[in-house]
């Protein structure tokens, strides 16, 4: 097994080393070596061996029950999202044929929706390509154009980086999301390199990374400084599209009868 990749052992350890031990109700007496909880201490409160989760945290057992993965969730404290991940982990590495994935398309009826709407609309891929933008989206940020990565962007890019007032926040749940986009399919050539290169280039990407963080991509509010415009709050709802594998519709919209909605009309008129 050495040498393998062990993502299920990666993700526990990451975690465990983020769960304190008083927030699990464990007296922190004595020197700790370890930052988090000690092996012993998360098989304990999972109700397991030791030694079988120094196994699985070792990637020398990869077929843990569905009940061992739940108990391993509550002891690390995982939500609802972490959870779910955990699962997918658990299960193993998907399929994969013999060829190399597809250029992702847009379906053609998305795509004529996107460029009519009067709102800032995008689609992102599974890995946060822009595949669509319609002309409101790429005047809110030039980076908002086929052929960007959000990602990429969000981290190497100054310009990008300037229009977010909340830039910690923003690559915080940016590097989570898209954990939780990407799933077990880390054989993807496309995914190791994005990943590769940005753990390269970013220390706050892998430091980020680094932690396996993990959150559902779902609508949010999103503060944006426009060079022209100043500061915007925008709401960003994010939809599924049916049929791809793992497109998503971005829609951006103010609160109605606000100086947002002005500011968005205004630039609606320029684009």
């Amino acid at each position: 097994m050495t040498g393998e990749p062990n993502p299920l052992g990666d993700y526990v350890r990451a975690r465990r080393e983020l769960v304190t031990p008083e927030q699990v109700g464990i007296p922190a007496s004595g020197v700790r070596r370890v930052p988090g909880l000690r092996r012993e201490e998360v098989a304990m409160l999972a109700g397991i061996s030791a030694d079988y989760y120094l196994r699985l945290e070792q990637g020398r057992d990869r077929n843990p029950s569905a009940q061992v993965l739940e108990s391993l969730a509550r002891a690390l404290r995982l939500d609802d999202a972490a959870t779910a991940h955990l699962l997918r982990l658990g299960a193993g590495p998907p399929r994969r044929g013999g060829s190399r994935p597809r250029r992702e398309a847009v379906p053609e009826g998305i795509a004529q929706l996107v460029a009519t709407l009067p709102l800032p609309a995008v689609v992102e891929g599974r890995y946060f390509d822009v595949l669509a933008a319609n002309a409101l989206a790429t005047a809110l940020s030039p980076r908002l154009a086929p052929g960007a990565n959000r990602l990429r962007d969000v981290f190497l890019d100054p310009t990008e980086q300037a229009l977010h007032p909340d830039w910690e926040n923003a690559t915080e749940g940016m590097v989570a999301a898209f954990r939780q986009s990407a799933g077990t399919d880390t054989a993807d050539p496309r995914f190791t390199e994005l990943v590769a290169e940005l753990s390269l280039a970013s220390p706050r990407f892998r430091r980020l990374w680094a932690r396996h963080d993990v959150v559902a991509c779902e609508g949010t509010a999103k503060h944006i400084d426009h060079p022209q415009l100043g500061r915007l709050r925008l709401n960003r709802e994010r939809l599924g599209i049916a049929g791809t594998t793992g497109q998503t519709l971005a829609i951006y919209h103010p609160d109605p009868t606000t100086e947002n909605a002005d500011k968005l009309a205004l630039l609606a008129e320029c684009a």
